[in-house]
């Protein structure tokens, strides 16, 4: 039967498995585990086991095979294959051979057969396991190629439980064909779609750019048109753009050339230019052929912004060479850049890079598919759920999720490290066998790693949760409903055709709890944190501070879901035209963030928090719809939220038990939540000085466990500490909130001033 060939899914490869439809299983008359026979070409011929096909393919005709068997059938995605049941033998006994760089002690034949059970297998052929964490070389999952040498009866045959497994004493690479290294023998990488995760719709623009002029060019004589020749991958340091280039490279079986842009440049005159002919005609001599060309602007760069003359002729030679007066034959260049804006814009046109493609950071589901390649060789413990782990892994790119599953590895690793001879050159296979890696090292690996884009801004998110804000239920019922219900009803909003608010001011008298609120809904909505602080965008020179603030937006919007926190907001957005005189910064940097909040391009998953102590100076059109539309008043606390205050910072103190903390409550009328902290500080001194000077520094630690912070300690506190906040400083914040509520802008901004005056 004949059947076309599509890429598996990430999380099945490497297993020897063949996904097939369920109408063709049917009229081969094929079961779930039985075995089949791939024949591509005269001499591609693969064995698989049968797997039930994805149900987006019911009835297509189509078989699912990873690059490995794709490989061994000599066949490319799309290509006709014949399939038929296979009658295989099971395997009396199996020889295989290890990496010479592997050293295991002890007898690890049980471990290869559990991992090779159910596996068709043939003499030559080199089958990737995962021997705990791949030996002490790769801990990212990495698999060791095993080598079969010798099966018993000969053929195909395939490894069951009872199967004798026996470890060659030579090593895999004095087994005649040796192991297939990283690259193939035409210096092509080794590297599959499969593993690549999170990027289907990019690949496939790829694909269709870079495969289809390759294997059907009567397809473009048809249509009268020149296939695409070149082809621009960017976005983000750490996405896939070079792993892209290597998958296509791979899949199609194309001659690869690789052109690393600082390895050209020579400071000889005209030996840069020599260089990149050479690798040119090289790769028209092995066509069809694919130059890769890695971090192109520095190559590439504008020519008119660049000092140096050896770039301009560069640049000019790669341009002749792309779309010269000579024919450049089935030679197809790709190029990866992370600063797409810094390539010289003549290269940037059709005929020479036909279309740019943007190799963004993955979402949630990218995120998932990407954990499931890096951690397929991995031995997971049961508590390991990839979902949780995708969700809490907001601006990682594929870089990031490989050096949190090598981290967590390492972990794993940090465990079992006092049971490893560091003397010896061999590892106990019982160790390796009992090598798991579990949920808390992943999250011990989190802790130490932060997404690569937002590494300049990027802040630890504080451990601050709503339990740790005492009163303020209002506040932080409107701040559930503009940050983190857009997040988590997603659908919702779509159904209401609701677009969620743009940004939120908190206002209140210092001391109120607003960067705290900040700080929790930051934790809550499980979202990436950017810090600003006013004063430190602002810069001497100038369009230094706008580009602060675009930048701070840009790494928001490519990182989304994203919190970006203004503390102390009037300092960078005050109203325009007061500040005679002065070089008028602060008014291009209000002019900036006008633009970012409500500006031609949307804000996605991007919500900004301000907070401010002095409302009436921030400039009016800040604070209209679509911009700060959510005015939230943190006031000065009643009893019950002092209370509720007092709960918080007592939660962990030894309290006496004629500690009252209502009354306590009902009697630091005006004091916000800073003056409660300190007052609670000053009482828990006190009873700490009291017992010092009752006891010797021997006896400290021993009895420390019997002092209590009494009423008395409470009292004295209160005559120390009074409240920050007066009655008339209370009036006018709370006359501000009823001004918010009902007045226009430009009213309310001159009513707030009016009021702190």
């Amino acid at each position: 039967m004949k059947l076309t060939v599509k890429p598996l899914k990430q999380k099945d490869a490497g297993r020897g498995l063949a996904a097939v439809d369920r109408q063709a299983m049917d009229e081969l008359d094929l079961d779930n585990g039985d075995y089949i026979v791939i024949e591509g070409t005269d001499t591609g011929r693969a064995v698989a086991r049968v797997w039930p096909g994805y149900p987006e393919d019911e009835g297509e005709g189509v078989i699912r095979i990873d690059g490995r068997l794709r490989q061994e059938a000599d066949v490319g995605i799309d290509d006709k294959v014949s399939v038929e049941k296979a009658d295989i033998k099971p395997a009396t006994s199996v020889t295989v051979a290890l990496p010479q760089n592997l050293r295991v002690r002890g007898n690890i034949s049980p471990y290869i057969r559990d991992k090779m059970s159910g596996r068709p297998v043939t003499t030559g052929q080199t089958v990737p396991i995962s021997l705990g964490f791949g030996g002490l070389g790769s801990m990212s999952g990495q698999q060791v190629p095993v080598k079969v040498a010798e099966t018993d009866p000969e053929g195909t045959v395939v490894i069951t439980d009872s199967t004798e497994i026996h470890v060659s004493e030579r090593p895999a690479e004095e087994i005649v064909g040796g192991p297939e290294g990283e690259e193939g023998g035409d210096g092509t990488p080794n590297v599959a779609y499969e593993d690549i995760g999170g990027l289907d719709e990019e690949l496939e623009q790829v694909r269709e750019m870079i495969e289809l002029p390759m294997r059907h060019p009567e397809l473009f004589q048809q249509l009268g048109i020149e296939p695409p020749k070149g082809v621009m991958l960017h976005g983000p340091p750490g996405t896939g753009k070079t792993l892209i280039a290597k998958a296509v490279a791979n899949e199609i079986d194309a001659h690869f050339q690789t052109i690393s842009g600082p390895e050209i440049m020579s400071k000889y005159y005209g030996e840069s230019e020599e260089q990149l002919r050479e690798i040119f005609d090289e790769a028209e001599e092995n066509a069809p052929a694919i130059v890769f060309i890695d971090e192109i602007d520095s190559i590439a760069p504008k020519r008119e912004e660049t000092q140096g003359d050896v770039e301009r002729r560069v640049v000019a030679q790669l341009l002749s060479l792309m779309d010269g007066l000579e024919e450049r034959g089935d030679v197809i260049v790709i190029a990866a850049t992370n600063r797409v804006d810094a390539v010289d814009p003549a290269l940037r046109r059709g005929g020479r890079f036909d279309r740019e493609i943007e190799i963004g950071v993955p979402d949630k589901d990218g995120r998932k598919e990407i954990l499931q390649v890096h951690t397929r060789g991995m031995p997971l413990a049961d508590d390991v759920e990839v979902d949780e782990l995708a969700e809490n892994t907001h601006g990682f790119v594929g870089a990031d999720i490989e050096s949190l599953s090598k981290e967590a590895a390492m972990t794993a690793l940090r465990r079992i490290r006092p049971k490893l001879d560091l003397e010896s050159e061999e590892v106990d296979a019982e160790v390796l066998e009992s090598i798991r890696v579990t949920e808390d090292d992943f999250k011990e690996a989190l802790k130490g790693i932060e997404p690569s884009a937002l590494r300049e801004v990027f802040v630890e998110v504080p451990d601050v949760t709503w339990n740790d804000v005492g009163g303020l239920a209002d506040t932080k019922e409107r701040l559930r409903e503009t940050v983190q219900w857009p997040l988590e009803y997603e659908d919702v909003f779509e159904a209401m055709d609701l677009e969620s608010a743009k940004g939120v001011l908190l206002y209140g008298p210092p001391g109120t709890g607003k960067t705290l609120l900040a700080k929790a809904v930051a934790n809550e909505s499980q979202s990436n944190f950017i810090s600003v602080k006013g004063p430190e965008l602002l810069n001497k020179f100038v369009g230094e501070s706008e580009k602060g603030v675009r930048e701070i937006f840009e790494k928001a919007r490519s990182n989304a879901p994203t919190v970006v926190f203004f503390d102390e907001i009037d300092a960078i957005a005050a109203e325009r035209g007061r500040g005679a005189g002065d070089s008028q910064v602060g008014e291009r940097v209000v002019s900036q963030l006008l633009t970012e909040l409500d500006g031609i391009e949307d804000l996605e998953d991007v919500v900004v928090i301000a907070t401010t102590n002095r409302p009436d100076l921030i400039d009016s059109a800040l604070l209209r719809p679509g911009r700060l539309d959510r005015h939230v008043h943190v006031p000065v606390p009643d009893d019950e939220a002092r209370e509720a205050i007092l709960e918080v910072h007592t939660r962990n103190k030894p309290l006496a038990e004629d500690v009252d903390l209502e009354a306590i409550a009902e009697r630091t009328k005006g004091f916000v939540g800073a003056d409660i902290q300190a007052l609670v500080r000053e009482a828990t001194m006190n009873a700490t000085r009291e017992f010092i000077h009752s006891v010797d520094p021997e006896e400290a630690v021993e009895s420390v466990g019997n002092v209590r912070i009494t009423m008395d300690h409470f009292e004295e506190a209160l005559e120390e500490i009074g409240p920050s906040v007066d009655e008339d400083v209370k009036q006018q914040y709370e006359q501000i909130e009823q001004r918010f509520q009902k007045a226009s802008p430009a009213e309310e901004e001159e009513e707030s001033r009016t009021a702190f005056h």
